[in-house]
């Protein structure tokens, strides 16, 4: 009442083997109706002339085997057992009819999103940071999904909260060195690295993971404080630096303009004043307040 097809696909190998999916196509269900149909007409007519042992016999038949019905809904599928043993899955839409001693279990293929608590872990440097992702995964392999694992939702879960750990141990939240991947600045490569991490410990499971991303990220409440004082130092400084690169090199500007043009003769020692009132100048975080000397010296 059912064909096996058997599909593998080098793409679906698992650590134990190649992937044991196959394609199970179950008697159409309008066929099986027209059968029934026909059936139960048999038996009307065996009651109509009085063949009751007939009547009886089909009617039984018809009302044991009504058990074998199942309707596949888009984005759903069927696992196939009979005795304990895998028969295959039905993934295509429609009513069809097996035996009615073959067992059935609804396996969903629709993709499916599991929102991660957060999760308090240290980041590569020991920074206790929290953390949680949102990830967009789906089923493609029933068999695993169904065998090779006890609950494979309860292990997406946990094998993603794990996968979150080790990703964030490994890289640090914020980083001074820009070429060095963090968490906060590296966003788009640290979900890259969450899929594929991710995508590896689901394999066993039939399932394979199609985004992730994350939802929270912050330092946890008893450093945050102390981490913001230190961005913003670091910030202070790495703006006080750039002042500083631009005023001397606007100094070096001045000096070797005036020095062109021939403008004035300075000593030494006046270069080194004007250099000290120009840096003065435009490293000051208030405006200067010029002085002008007006004093003029009496004749006699």
């Amino acid at each position: 009442m059912f064909q096996n097809q058997q599909q593998m696909h080098p793409q679906e190998e698992t650590s134990s083997g190649w992937s044991r999916e196959k394609d199970a196509v179950g008697l159409p269900g309008g066929l099986a109706i027209a059968i029934h149909l026909i059936l139960v007409g048999i038996a009307i007519f065996g009651f109509a002339t009085q063949n009751i042992p007939l009547g009886v016999g089909l009617m039984l038949l018809v009302f044991f085997t009504l058990g074998g019905y199942f309707t596949v809904a888009p984005g759903e599928s069927f696992v196939l057992m009979m005795f304990g043993k895998y028969v295959g899955t039905v993934k295509k839409n429609g009513i069809f009819w097996t035996l009615p001693w073959v067992g059935k279990q609804r396996i969903s293929l629709r993709t499916r999103t599991l929102n991660g608590q957060q999760l308090k872990v240290n980041d590569s440097m020991g920074n206790p940071i929290e953390i949680a992702c949102v990830i967009v995964w789906k089923v493609t392999d029933t068999y695993r999904s169904t065998f090779e694992v006890q609950n494979y939702e309860s292990f997406v879960a946990m094998q993603s909260e794990t996968a979150i750990r080790h990703i964030a141990a490994t890289h640090p939240y914020d980083s001074d060195d820009d070429r060095a991947i963090s968490l906060r600045r590296n966003a788009s490569e640290v979900c890259d690295d969450l899929v594929k991490e991710i995508q590896a410990r689901l394999a066993p499971a039939g399932v394979t993971v199609t985004d992730a991303s994350l939802s929270h990220l912050a330092y946890s409440p008893e450093i945050a404080g102390a981490m913001l004082r230190r961005q913003q130092a670091a910030a202070v400084i790495s703006a006080r630096q750039r002042i500083v690169e631009g005023a001397v090199g606007m100094v070096e500007m001045a000096l070797q303009r005036i020095e062109e043009k021939k403008m004035v003769q300075m000593s030494e020692d006046q270069k080194a004043a004007m250099v000290a009132n120009l840096m003065t100048v435009l490293c000051s975080e208030q405006s200067a307040q010029p002085v002008v000397n007006t004093s003029v010296q009496a004749s006699s």
